[in-house]
């Protein structure tokens, strides 16, 4: 059985997971769209609801977040989509404080443009504990 091939979207998706994960931020932010707007979320009270547009809030609360991310910690456990739709479920380690990195599933559903930038970006996470 050959290997499944992945659609634009996936792949777009997930180089630039593989980018900021790796703490690569200017790679990152070549794949965004200048209006990209995110939304993130969890059910834990440690992170709130995050509601942001434009490049430079996006990248801002990227950073952010993706400080605490250990490189190389980004494992891909299941994709699909197709030329501008992608939903990829990864996990990082992440270190929020003192002790050992937990492991952080994600979500994350992208559209991409008609320039195969990232428009619009949903997460949710689920934090453990």
């Amino acid at each position: 059985m050959s290997p499944q091939s992945k659609s634009r979207a996936v792949e777009v998706a997930l180089a630039h997971c593989q980018a900021w994960s790796n703490h690569d931020f200017d790679t990152a932010r070549t794949m965004i769209a200048p209006g990209v707007t995110v939304t993130a979320t969890t059910t834990k009270p440690i992170m709130p609801a995050t509601h942001l547009a434009g490049a430079d809030a996006y990248m801002d609360g990227l950073e952010a977040f993706a400080q605490a991310v250990v490189p190389g910690s980004l494992t891909e456990v299941a994709s699909t989509g197709d030329d501008h739709n992608a939903l990829v479920m990864v996990t990082v380690q992440a270190s929020f404080g003192p002790g050992d990195p937990i492991t952080l599933p994600g979500a994350r559903l992208y559209l991409l443009d008609d320039d195969d930038k990232i428009a619009a970006e949903q997460v949710i996470y689920l934090i453990p504990g």
